[in-house]
């Protein structure tokens, strides 16, 4: 019985530094990193961290983005990739509380577009999506079928009345993301999933505390 005890701690704190348990009771180190940790540097567009986005509130405090380092590791061979051809990615979200998914939903309530946290606890909460879009080496973004945030069918990933240009880029964004271990999201040509996603813990981890050098939380049950 001891030795069984011994086991079931080991395997917890190994889970624990991997970062991929969910547990209401005790704190893991939730493995959340800058953006800066991407390698070459994506060029971000925090719309969140203004009044220009859907809400009309600001619901970030900076224009700071975090994500897992998983996600880390697999935007920065997605920069190498696209780096070979004068091309970069510019990125809108990344980490999103929880609290701030809740605040989301409750103004859209269409699970197309924003994830029910009574279903699934969101996407961007674990710090696993993205959403990003293509720049080229000047940073100027390259002409996609809409917007950031269009709650539309042109938003859709095989929406057929885009441009001929717009139509490539859209297919060269989602092909190098899911070569370098991202899932396309059907209803959003900008969003991607780390594959894998749902292993990881769902947080409320604020980006003040991220600012701050808070390495541990409470996953959200």
């Amino acid at each position: 019985m001891k030795s069984a005890k011994i086991c079931v701690f080991a395997a917890t704190l190994v889970s624990a530094a991997c970062g991929h348990i969910d547990s209401s009771d005790h704190p893991i180190r939730h493995g959340l990193v800058p953006l800066e940790d991407v390698r070459p540097a994506a060029l971000p567009e925090v719309r969140y961290a203004t009044r220009r986005n859907f809400t009309g509130t600001q619901l970030y405090p900076s224009a700071r983005l975090w994500l897992h380092r998983d996600t880390a590791r697999a935007l920065s061979r997605v920069q190498r990739d696209l780096a070979k051809h004068g091309l970069g990615l510019k990125v809108f979200d990344a980490y999103r509380p929880f609290a701030v998914q809740q605040r989301m939903w409750d103004l859209i309530r269409d699970e197309r577009y924003v994830s029910n946290p009574a279903k699934n606890r969101g996407r961007h909460t674990r710090g696993t999506a993205v959403d990003v879009t293509l720049v080229d080496s000047r940073g100027k973004q390259l002409d996609m079928p809409t917007d950031f945030d269009d709650f539309t069918d042109k938003a859709h990933s095989d929406y057929a009345g885009a441009t001929a240009r717009q139509t490539t880029n859209r297919a060269l964004l989602a092909r190098v993301m899911s070569r370098h271990g991202f899932v396309p999201y059907p209803f959003e040509w900008w969003h991607f999933d780390l594959r894998g996603w749902k292993k990881y813990p769902v947080l409320g981890i604020s980006p003040r505390e991220l600012a701050a050098g808070k390495k541990t939380t409470v996953p959200v049950p």
